[in-house]
């Protein structure tokens, strides 16, 4: 047992529940990652290269928002997206656990670059009332980390990454899992609803304005006790 026993197998729990849900694109690969914040400068983290399946909790590393090893087992190294998830909570207090999956609904409009708009009450609600799309960087490099930095000033809890997959973020690690569901379910109907080839009708201006301005407060909140509800 450590100090971070119970964050490392939760970590661990909610990637294994992605990978065997098919948010990460493959259950024999080690695409995705799983990260939750600990402190004002640490995160647990799924380690780099390694088969989800074949994890134990204390193969999830801790390190700092520099991305410096605090705890974890010799050999293994952080997810290459942990600059990404530092920088995520570096400038989200509201945020203290991210999901990043390849999931194949949310997937699809990263090929399309298609941000999503406001079509639900529950997504947007949950989400944001624009899920909007990174421009695309390298995986791991400091530019898509830089990319993800310009856009998280809207305050939503998903997004979409360019020819790459998704972000889901949440005050609690079940929020970012609900939020990578709500993603994909959205993703999934504006799809279908654009293969149509009719007009997608979106939710009133006012309705995706309360929304938005609902977001900015949890952001606005977390701000001012410096911490997000976790």
């Amino acid at each position: 047992m450590t100090r971070y026993s119970e964050e490392k197998a939760m970590v661990l729990e909610s990637s294994l529940w992605l990978s065997r849900n098919g948010y990460f694109g493959t259950h024999r690969g080690t695409g995705g990652n799983v990260s939750l914040r600990l402190g004002e400068s640490s995160m647990a983290i799924t380690p780099s290269s390694t088969e989800y399946e074949g994890l134990t909790p204390e193969d999830i590393l801790v390190v700092d928002f520099a991305i410096a090893i605090i705890e974890g087992k010799t050999g293994l190294k952080p997810s290459v997206e942990s600059i990404l998830h530092s920088t995520i909570y570096r400038n989200r207090p509201d945020c203290n656990a991210v999901v990043h999956s390849h999931q194949p609904w949310g997937s699809a409009l990263a090929l399309i670059n298609t941000p999503v708009p406001a079509l639900f009450d529950e997504v947007s609600l949950a989400l944001g009332p624009l899920i909007d799309i990174i421009p695309y960087g390298l995986s791991g490099s400091p530019e898509l980390a830089a990319n993800t930095a310009t856009k998280l000033s809207n305050n939503a809890n998903a997004y979409i990454i360019q020819n790459h997959g998704i972000l889901a973020l949440g005050k609690t690690m079940h929020q970012a899992l609900l939020n990578a569901e709500l993603l994909e379910k959205v993703a999934h109907a504006y799809c279908l609803a654009l293969s149509t080839g009719k007009a997608v009708t979106t939710l009133p201006q006012s309705v995706a304005d309360m929304f938005a301005s609902l977001r900015h407060n949890d952001v606005k909140e977390a701000s001012v006790t410096g911490k997000g509800g976790a």
